[in-house]
């Protein structure tokens, strides 16, 4: 009962910091879509534990952080936003790189998870008057 408690306010909380940041169409009305792409790797035999794609939308939550997929990791993840942002900033329309989550755990070595990821941004176009 206590770890169903504990997982309900776990993601309370996800919720109120997703509706904090304001939806992309506030924050960022110069975007029309951004895509996502992401391999999660992580130490052991099978390094690669997931591909995923991400697609926002401007009505969406400007919520750029993706979770940490490695059980036993805490408050780790992988913070997109500051990438995203400089790319809005330079009006980059792709870029690709690499994160280390920054979870802890005793369990875990400090660089147990890293992704790649591609991020596809598309502007609107400028309106002519």
């Amino acid at each position: 009962m206590a770890n169903r408690q504990n997982y309900a306010a776990k993601l309370d909380l996800q919720k109120q910091r997703k509706i904090a940041t304001g939806l992309v169409s506030e924050r960022f009305p110069e975007i029309s879509g951004i895509v996502i792409q992401m391999t999660y790797f992580r130490k052991g035999l099978n390094p690669i534990l997931m591909q995923r794609t991400v697609n926002i939308i401007p009505t969406g939550y400007a919520y750029f952080n993706m979770d940490c997929m490695t059980s036993g990791c805490v408050d780790g993840g992988f913070d997109l936003t500051p990438v995203i942002k400089g790319m809005v900033k330079k009006r980059t329309k792709l870029k690709k790189g690499t994160l280390v989550c920054n979870g802890k755990s005793p369990d875990l070595a400090s660089d147990h998870a890293n992704i790649s990821y591609e991020i596809a941004i598309k502007f609107n176009r400028k309106s002519s008057k």
